[in-house]
């Protein structure tokens, strides 16, 4: 059998939405019959001492990406340590950081408590869909709770080339 081009073409996008599918899956959700997020993208994040999967997250990110064409980001440790520090920030203040010069972009969320949440608002929104596809290479992400700003936890994305 032959397959024409534009069917061919059609077929890498499907294939990496479910090679995102099945990053974000963990199980089918017992009774429900529904497809359940991984452990580390539905943790609440909106308590004192909770710790992110940064590595899932960035996964998340990767299956993104790939329905878009884009290169996977390789997760970067030292700006995961950038993005730990600016969301510090945003918390402490919370007046959004400005993106450091040597960053390729950044994103931002506050009030979210899961992963999972706060990739879904960056997705559904136009500009920060745009900048989940940038032109970088490595990314770092980082949440930060403090139960006395008015968003509770307080979400960064930094990307680099």
């Amino acid at each position: 059998m032959t397959v024409s081009r534009p069917f061919k073409s059609a077929i890498l996008p499907i294939a990496a939405l479910a090679a995102g599918l099945t990053l974000a899956a963990c199980s089918m959700g017992g009774n429900s019959g529904g497809i359940a997020l991984a452990p580390a993208l539905a943790a609440r994040m909106d308590q004192p001492g909770a710790r992110l999967d940064a590595d899932q997250a960035i996964a998340m990110i990767n299956a993104y990406r790939a329905t878009t064409g884009m290169p996977a980001l390789a997760h970067d440790v030292g700006l995961d340590g950038t993005a730990q520090a600016l969301a510090n920030e945003y918390a402490s203040t919370g007046t959004p950081p400005k993106t450091p010069q040597e960053l390729a972009g950044m994103k931002l969320s506050a009030g979210y408590a899961t992963f999972a949440e706060t990739f879904s608002g960056w997705r559904n929104n136009p500009a920060d869909a745009a900048g989940l596809t940038a032109n970088a290479t490595k990314a770092g992400v980082a949440a930060t709770f403090s139960g006395t700003s008015t968003y509770g936890t307080h979400w960064v994305l930094v990307l680099a080339r």
